[in-house]
């Protein structure tokens, strides 16, 4: 039995999958539904779970997972969040961005696990064609389509695009790494004035990278096919297709007098395993909520980010198809912080007192950044990547997973961090990215390479265009290609006048700040 113990609101069409799994994984202990129908089902498919009424009939140390009418979400998420209880809740995770950012923030201020069910994350074909984008399998990312598709049920309380098109945003979101910069839409309204039956959703990413949603419940028959293009190869996931359900096809295209002609491949089947998408996904939420330092995929955050695109395309219906700029989440500011218009900034980043964020900077999603740190025109931080307080990154620098920047470091503008040794562009090595650590009050001049893997000393100082190929000792002036030690330099960045190999004992004063210093057993220290 699972040490998490979940009550589920609403056992209806849906809620009874739920339902399922949460009795298989020894986790449901209860079941808040008022429906007579929904009632009898549950007394006689498990009858040892107590059936509930009310909201306040759960018990504050259960879990919940929500499957109510969407235009409930947010009323019914934001109640157990204030009791300070973890929540799953069925896409979307509101249908007001506003609303949705609220929940994300109140999930937060609990400390409490938010998870939304964009169940497609979880299916073994998602997970294998995610792995198959990010490792370069199938070369740069050109084009994307998904036809989601059927006949009913016919909604009232949301149109074809909120109920169909979260599953299929959240994996576009997923493949591509970050949200659209525009959204166009369109829809078709045949069974009400107000409520699209049929939608044609465009995204576009700076990058170049297109993708379109089409889904309808207006359809002959049911159709799920997500189709990823790239400059390599091409792969289909068709969650109808009674096996293969994934495939990849490594077409190619030749030129021939200036003219290109398809080079076409054979179908190469993915082998996928055998699992149930929403077994795995409570799984995932019950371990969260056992340790919250096991973060969903599907988060408050990534639920927001699906929220702000729906939200653009109801925009863009609105106004007969027009394009829309997408607005992008900003993060939870602590005071003092200031973003820059231009600059993306994920919603769960971690920014803090007195930071400032400038022109088309990136901070992507679960990014730490201390206090009082300034990022410059295009900047980029990685998720995985730790910055101090106080640090200083200068125009045009990457700051990729495994870097550690400690308090106080410089990094000059177009310095160079990389994040895997022997990298080639056909070989994936995602999983052998390597730490590098920059010490406290460490400076790294304009143009200078650190090669991953190495460990930059406090106050060391890296000329300009110096290339860093092995550890720097603390204080540690390096020049060249591969930087070498040309001195030492004192806390406040003056050069000390030591030689380059002192003896033990030898001392002498900083001509800057006054500040004494001894060599002592090969380490320089304040004598």
């Amino acid at each position: 039995m699972s040490s998490t113990q979940v009550t589920l609101i609403g056992c209806g069409r849906w809620g009874r999958n739920l339902a399922r799994n949460l009795h298989q994984l020894g986790a449901l202990a209860g079941i808040v539904e008022v429906g007579p129908a929904a009632k009898t089902l549950i007394a006689e498919q498990w009858p040892a779970v107590p059936c509930w009424q009310h909201l306040t009939d759960v018990p504050r140390s259960h879990a919940v997972a929500i499957a109510v009418p969407a235009a409930d979400h947010a009323r019914v998420t934001r109640h157990f969040l204030e009791r300070g209880q973890h929540v799953f809740v069925e896409k979307p995770l509101a249908l007001d961005v506003d609303e949705g950012r609220a929940l994300v923030a109140l999930a937060a201020s609990k400390g409490c696990v938010l998870m939304v069910g964009h169940l497609l994350h979880y299916h073994p074909a998602v997970e294998a064609l995610a792995k198959l984008v990010h490792s370069g399998d199938l070369g740069r990312l050109r084009y994307v389509y998904s036809n989601r598709l059927n006949l009913g049920r016919f909604r009232r309380e949301e149109n074809s695009l909120w109920s169909f098109a979260p599953h299929d945003v959240s994996v576009l979101l997923r493949l591509v790494g970050s949200l659209p910069e525009q959204v166009t839409a369109t829809g078709g309204y045949y069974l009400h004035p107000e409520i699209a039956d049929t939608t044609m959703t465009t995204l576009t990413w700076p990058q170049g990278v297109k993708a379109h949603i089409y889904v309808s419940w207006l359809h002959p028959f049911k159709e799920q096919r997500l189709v990823v293009v790239g400059q390599d190869a091409m792969a289909v996931f068709d969650d109808r297709a009674p096996e293969h359900k994934l495939v990849l096809y490594r077409h190619g295209v030749e030129w021939l007098d200036g003219h290109p002609h398809p080079l076409k491949a054979q179908a190469e089947p993915v082998p996928l395993p055998s699992e149930e998408p929403l077994a795995k996904e409570m799984t995932v939420f019950l371990n969260a909520c056992a340790d919250p330092t096991q973060q969903p995929i599907s988060d408050g955050a990534e639920g927001l980010a699906v929220l702000t695109v729906l939200d653009a395309a109801e925009r863009s219906m609105a106004r007969n198809g027009q394009p829309t700029q997408v607005a992008v989440p900003t993060a939870s500011a602590a005071p003092g912080v200031q973003i820059h218009g231009s600059a993306e900034v994920h919603s769960d980043a971690t920014i803090g007192d007195g930071t400032k964020i400038w022109h088309n900077a990136h901070i992507m999603t679960g990014t730490n950044i201390g206090r009082d740190c300034v990022f410059g025109q295009n900047t980029f931080v990685q998720t995985g990547a730790i910055v101090g307080d106080r640090v200083r990154v200068q125009n045009n620098v990457s700051i990729y997973d495994g870097v550690v920047l400690r308090d106080d470091v410089f990094c000059g503008p177009s310095a160079v961090f990389t994040n895997v040794v022997r990298p080639r562009a056909h070989v994936s090595r995602r999983d052998e990215f390597a730490r590098t650590v920059v010490g406290k009050g460490a400076t790294i001049g304009a143009n200078a390479t650190v090669v991953c893997g190495n460990e930059i000393g406090a106050f060391a100082f890296i000329g300009a265009g110096a290339v860093v190929s092995k550890d720097v000792p603390a204080h540690g002036l390096m020049i060249g290609v591969p930087a070498k030690v040309a001195g030492w330099v004192c806390s406040c960045g003056e050069r000390l006048p030591f030689d380059v190999l002192p003896a033990d004992g030898e001392a002498a004063s900083c001509s800057r700040c006054g500040s004494a210093w001894q060599w002592r057993g090969r380490i320089l220290e304040v004598s």
